[in-house]
């Protein structure tokens, strides 16, 4: 039985840039759909001859904002991959869309496409945090979009930020209980986080507003797990929470240290070759990757495949596969490292597996500090 494949596809456009986004994005504008087809398809062929016998797990189109895409792109790249791998039964084809009245017009041209999991940026189902997250729909539109697309797809999530300035453990509350009322089977809620260089960084540095406190965002992590669990949506990862067997499918393969190929500017890819680990990252730029500019190809040393490993499966509620026979464990004071966070109360570990415990998913970038500074 071969190890499960996935695709990532980037499309780059977006039609603003939200001010708390790093990704790699630019602003929207007319694009010539055969000549992205086209690099597309010159990307899949090469990963698909270094893949060969097997059979796609999952397709995944984020960004960016993939459902501004052109319909036959889309089209295309389903037929592509399917020609070149074939994909397995019940595989998994995602898209990322805005909750705007205009994409939603377009959720049936992606459903007959091929397109079965529909990914919403909701953000938020209040108003003003709406326009203080820079979005262009508000909470109406965000519960007529989630309808819609529970209409047309037979698998549906969407995501919220929390944490937002001002906003209470009561409010985060009551946002939440509305929005797991509204019948989705997979929850993404993430915590607002000031990234270096957005639009939000510069204005926490100018003082113009300060992000929640540590014990408010403890609390409201908190909450969500209690909430999401009751609502039969437990937590299987550290900011996804799925009702059994809802999961995604795609982010699975990154958490479980899979393989997946990235196509599209920017994109990353993880490949097993004769035993190594290898990354691959394509070209920021869209106009260099539509002129076929070479990717960036990395070996990994088996430590630094382990660092990734351990910080993918790390957190997943269930863990990750640990043993002292692990590339970890070669470097000296590996076992103090752990006894102490393990004394400590962050992580569990039985001899086989590694996984962190509830101060440890909330704390897990000091925890992997920790193991690996």
């Amino acid at each position: 039985m071969t190890a499960p494949l996935g695709v990532y596809v980037h499309w780059p456009y977006c039609a603003r840039i939200c001010p708390y986004c790093d990704f790699n994005v630019y602003k929207n504008r007319p694009v010539d759909a055969g000549a992205w087809g086209q690099a597309l398809t010159r990307d899949l062929e090469h990963y698909a001859k270094r893949t060969q016998g097997r059979k796609l797990q999952s397709l995944y189109f984020g960004g960016g904002t993939p459902s501004l895409a052109p319909i036959p792109v889309i089209e295309s790249v389903i037929e592509v991959c399917a020609r070149l791998w074939g994909f397995e039964d019940g595989a998994e084809i995602t898209l990322e869309a805005n909750p705007t009245d205009a994409e939603q017009s377009r959720f049936e041209a992606f459903a007959g496409a091929g397109v079965n999991r529909l990914s919403l940026g909701v953000q938020s189902l209040r108003d003003g945090a709406l326009q203080f997250l820079g979005r262009d729909h508000d909470a109406a539109a965000a519960i007529r979009a989630i309808e819609a697309a529970q209409k047309a797809f037979p698998r549906v999530t969407f995501d919220l930020i929390y944490a937002r300035p001002g906003q209470s453990l009561d409010h985060w509350r009551a946002e939440l209980a509305e929005a797991l009322a509204l019948g989705a089977s997979h929850l993404s809620l993430y915590q607002l986080t000031i990234e270096p260089g957005t639009a939000f960084d510069v204005a926490v540095d100018k003082g113009r507003w300060a992000p929640a406190g540590d014990d408010l965002c403890a609390d409201m992590f908190d909450a969500a797990q209690e909430m999401t669990a009751a609502a039969g949506l437990p937590a299987y990862e550290i900011s996804n929470h799925a009702a059994p067997g809802e999961e995604s499918r795609h982010n699975l393969i990154y958490w479980t240290y899979g393989d997946y190929v990235g196509a599209g500017p920017g994109a990353h890819g993880r490949l097993t070759e004769n035993g190594a680990r290898i990354a691959v990252e394509t070209p920021l730029s869209p106009k260099d990757y539509l002129a076929g500019a070479p990717h960036e190809e990395t070996a990994l040393s088996p430590r630094e495949a382990e660092m990734e490993r351990l910080s993918m499966g790390l957190r997943l509620h269930k863990g990750v596969a640990f043993a002292e026979t692990d590339a970890f464990f070669a470097e000296a004071g590996a076992y103090e490292k752990l006894d102490r966070l393990v004394g400590d109360g962050l992580l569990h570990w039985d001899g086989r597996t590694l996984c962190a415990a509830a101060d440890g998913r909330r704390l897990l970038n000091r925890v992997l500090y920790e193991l690996f500074g």
